[in-house]
């Protein structure tokens, strides 16, 4: 009976922990969906194109740094201490630390907000030295405060195993930031005779009234689930009183070094708004320049990104997930989850890596016909993709087993390549905006190389060759040279926009059926996923397994 009841509870944890991820994953995709849409609709749009994308990445650049210090660690270091907290029965202590945590980063935010306001003309005129930006900084100031107190709020109900909430308040956010963006960059457009810098400033609006649309949802799912917090705080067991200062403390010393992981992220962006008009500018005009680095921090990382919402519902899950197994000392969860993650995350990033290498022509042509320009830059960013993806996990099991720092150590030596890099290679004039497309490589090769010994010390995982990397790669050169072959055949039969649909399609289905015949999964990893018994008996019937 005991036995029954325990394979009960693995199998109800084995579910919570993948429908989570599904869940996610279908919201990130339809994230970047609806976030590429905005974004091709702006570079597409007459009077924003490159030279506006130029001005937004600028400013949004900035306004990361500042979110990231109010609340890109908050999700994962609340989910983090309270899901530590909910694993022995403590509800009570959790709901105290999402208070105080709420209270902290409130203020935290707030004062965020104010700095990007006040100081936007000094950061515009004199550090990034793209004047058009300060109006769109004042613009997304506010957006700071909410997403701070947001992020508390995200980082309580992921702890709590509840991901749903964090991915319908993101999806919400997002369709209300794509919707806004279009009507108010038309609106903007007419009033000011298509003035790129106010049709900037815009859709920078967009985004903060879109994520005081985010904070509104989250607030009122809290009002609903109030009764039910309560009661859980009745039946509190293992509650340990601690005071506010342990506890902000304790809140600040986890959710530090998380959020210095994503500083360190933010700077290699940042790297770029810095030095790569600086140094294009040595060369040809500031327009040019701008441009240039609108080509960079607007299409192609918009495109290299989009992979990573697979790869960041494993992360997300996987912080409160490892945490709670660690807490109840369960090792062989915490193996198997870290292994299976780290598998997806192979998969996913390898296939994107080499697709949007062979194929960035043509999809440059697909979805910006009218400012299609930086292929050879998107072709070398997308070796980025595999690293930051299997960063992306290595640091979320590293930051939930309770190795906080590494993270941020190795993506600090990645940042510091990086910037070396860019101040060597940006100002040659045969290679310029190339060339910080070759530090980003090196800064995320760098990252990956420290994370993942870090992550063999750690926890003792057997990643096998030939599993991991040989089957990955087998599968990836099939899918490559078939969906090439595919294209070539058909380029000039029928257009170059239904070629390049069909490839990727094409490119997609031979990937999968190359992973199932090349027994990538073993049958116990099927059946963790969705539908996972279903899928494994057709498997078997078709003697494939």
């Amino acid at each position: 009976m005991a036995d029954t009841a325990e394979k009960k509870v693995s199998k109800g944890k084995k579910e919570t922990f993948m429908q989570g991820i599904i869940t996610l994953i279908f919201s990130q995709l339809l994230i970047k969906l609806l976030g590429l849409v905005y974004n091709l609709y702006l570079t597409n749009r007459e009077g924003f194109g490159d030279q506006g994308n130029g001005i937004v990445s600028a400013s949004y650049q900035i306004y990361a740094v500042l979110l990231t210090i109010s609340s890109t660690g908050v999700p994962n270091a609340i989910s983090k201490l309270v899901s530590e907290r909910v694993a022995v029965g403590d509800h009570k202590g959790a709901y105290r630390i999402f208070k105080i945590a709420f209270a902290t980063f409130a203020v935290i935010g707030l004062i965020g907000s104010l700095m990007l306001f006040f100081g936007a003309g000094l950061i515009a005129n004199q550090w990034l030295q793209i004047p058009d930006a300060e109006m769109t900084m004042v613009a997304l100031s506010p957006a700071v405060f909410f997403v701070a107190i947001s992020s508390v709020m995200r980082g309580y109900f992921n702890g709590r195993q509840n991901l749903k909430v964090t991915a319908r308040s993101q999806t919400l956010e997002q369709i209300f930031k794509t919707t806004l963006t279009i009507i108010l960059v038309e609106i903007v457009a007419i009033i000011s005779n298509t003035s790129t810098v106010w049709m900037a400033g815009g859709a920078t609006l967009a985004t903060t009234l879109a994520t005081f649309v985010g904070f509104g949802y989250l607030y009122l799912f809290y009002k609903t689930r109030r009764k039910e917090i309560a009661s859980e705080i009745r039946e509190t067991v293992n509650y340990k009183y601690e005071r506010v200062r342990n506890i902000v403390k304790k809140i600040l010393l986890v959710s530090i070094p998380i959020a210095l992981t994503a500083i360190m992220s933010s700077l290699n962006k940042n790297i770029d708004s810095f030095t790569v008009v600086r140094s294009l500018k040595q060369f040809m005009s500031e327009d040019m320049a701008v441009t240039q680095y609108g080509i960079l921090g607007g299409k192609v990382d918009t495109l290299t990104s989009l992979p990573l919402s697979f790869n960041v519902a494993f992360a997300t899950a996987l912080v409160p997930a490892i945490s709670a197994a660690k807490a109840v000392k369960d090792y062989k969860s915490i193996k198997q989850k870290s292994t299976f993650t780290l598998l997806m995350s192979m998969l996913i990033g390898l296939p994107c890596t080499v697709g949007m290498c062979i194929f960035a022509g043509p999809i440059l042509n697909l979805l910006y016909p009218n400012a299609s320009s930086g292929t050879l830059v998107l072709q070398i960013s997308a070796l980025t993709i595999i690293f930051t993806i299997l960063d992306q996990t290595i640091n979320s099991i590293l930051q939930g087993y309770g190795k906080l720092r590494i993270p941020a150590i190795a993506l600090g030596c990645g940042v510091i390549v990086k910037l070396i890099l860019n101040l060597i290679l940006v100002p040659i004039p045969s290679i310029g905006v190339n060339g910080a497309a070759i530090a980003s490589v090196a800064c995320h090769l760098v990252a990956f190389m420290i994370s993942i010994t870090a992550l063999k010390r750690t926890i003792k995982l057997k990643l096998g060759v030939r599993r991991f990397v040989i089957k990955p790669i087998l599968a990836t050169i099939i899918m490559g040279i078939c969906s090439y072959f595919i294209y070539s055949s058909l380029l000039g039969i029928i257009t170059e926009t239904l070629v390049t649909i069909i490839a990727i399609i094409s490119a997609i289905i031979i990937y999968a059926l190359a992973v199932v015949v090349l027994h990538v999964f073993s049958k116990q990893e099927i059946k963790m996923l969705p539908a996972g018994d279903k899928i494994c008996m057709i498997l078997e019937k078709l003697k494939i397994y």
